[in-house]
């Protein structure tokens, strides 16, 4: 029972899933939409890395 997370712990992570899915839809639209493989590159490790958040995220609930 030591990992029970609270009704009010489960709504901020639910919040923090949705800003982080947001932000890695909107990471991934910049990299397909770019011309510089530069940029699109930056963009991709934007994703990568608010998708691990995510992923994070998701484990705790």
């Amino acid at each position: 029972m030591a990992n029970m997370i609270t009704s009010k712990e489960a709504t901020l992570i639910s919040d923090l899933l949705t800003l982080e899915e947001i932000a890695c839809k909107k990471a991934n639209y910049y990299a397909k939409n770019f011309l510089s493989p530069e940029t699109a590159e930056f963009f991709n490790t934007i994703k990568e890395k608010h998708l691990k958040r995510f992923n994070a995220l998701y484990g705790m609930l």
